[in-house]
């Protein structure tokens, strides 16, 4: 070999070499970037969503709250017990195991929310809602009600306007209930959001309710 050749393989052989020290270091950096980013968020205290709304509440009509309830701690104590001897019966990596170790994190995390939202539990451990218009538990069961009574008056109104408009309108009502006309239904849906306002000025006009003349009443 000539001594041209070999200083070219030399040149060579020295951009190979700047090259993988390049990559070598370019990898150390991610890598190093990756750990940062780990131990940051290892670092970082892990808070349940619900205690941003944990409360505090007094015993009242007889219950305690469950956060400091023992029977409420027991029944707790009791079901991850259970788990954990149904755990036993399996290898660590299979499976089951796994889905009995993600189902006991759900369970502690169930109790914790429970404790955390301010419910009362009885003698029995379970937590119970407080119905008799108590405003401190009035989110317990008043507001989660009025919001399904809405939704559910939402959903009728929508399908009654819908099935009036196409009596109306449609040549073949019964075929127009069967295939539904998509853009009529959807508009309508948006329409029926103001669904208490629509029921009450229909009910004062006296359109709300079918007349007398047309509800059949059978033979005595």
């Amino acid at each position: 070999m000539t001594v041209s050749g070999l200083k070219q393989t030399a040149r060579v052989n020295a951009r190979t070499v700047k090259t993988a020290a390049h990559c070598s270091a370019a990898d150390v950096t991610r890598k190093a970037a990756s750990l940062a980013v780990a131990a940051a968020v290892a670092a970082t205290p892990l808070v349940v969503v619900e205690e941003a709304f944990a409360r505090d509440v007094q015993p009242y009509a007889g219950l305690t709250p469950c956060k400091t309830s023992k029977a409420f701690e027991k029944r707790q104590k009791t079901e991850i017990k259970a788990l954990q001897k149904r755990l036993k019966k399996y290898d660590p990596e299979s499976a089951p195991a796994l889905a009995l170790n993600a189902t006991i994190e759900k369970t502690k995390t169930r109790f914790a929310n429970y404790g955390e939202a301010g419910l009362l539990c009885g003698k029995d451990g379970l937590p119970h809602l407080i119905v008799d218009g108590n405003l401190e538990h009035l989110g317990e069961f008043a507001v989660p009600g009025l919001g399904f009574l809405y939704v559910a008056g939402w959903i009728g109104y929508a399908g009654r306007s819908y099935v009036q408009m196409n009596k109306e309108t449609a040549k073949k009502p019964t075929e127009g209930e069967i295939i539904i006309d998509v853009p009529k239904a959807l508009g309508l849906m948006f329409q029926a959001g103001a669904w208490p306002l629509l029921a009450g000025l229909e009910l004062k006009n006296g359109t709300l309710t079918a007349p007398e003349s047309e509800i059949t009443v059978s033979p005595r």
